[in-house]
């Protein structure tokens, strides 16, 4: 099985994304610890978007990011994040090792 990664784009509601990445990055960091498939799990802010978030997120396989994406760690962050993000669009990929 080749890794997977993700791309993901988040809007957040207009002059919350401070806010929202407090409850980020405690996700990233629960899942890196909980998950042995999560491999990687970066968070970008882009200098002119100010409500933009963007990841970077690998996995050991598409199975693992299925765990991920059911997972606690993730029910969490929703619950935590609740009324904050406005979108969220995400592009699976193979990574090319």
């Amino acid at each position: 099985m080749s890794k997977f990664a993700i791309v993901a784009t988040i809007k957040t509601v207009p002059g919350k994304r401070d806010q929202y990445l407090k409850f980020l990055d405690a996700h990233g960091k629960r899942c890196l610890a909980t998950e042995p498939g999560t491999l990687q799990f970066d968070i970008l802010v882009p200098h002119e978007e100010a409500d933009t978030i963007m990841l970077y997120e690998v996995y050991a396989s598409p199975e693992a990011f299925q765990t991920h994406f059911n997972g606690t760690s993730i029910e969490q962050m929703r619950k935590d994040a609740a009324g904050l993000q406005a979108s969220l669009t995400g592009v699976r990929c193979n990574l090319v090792e």
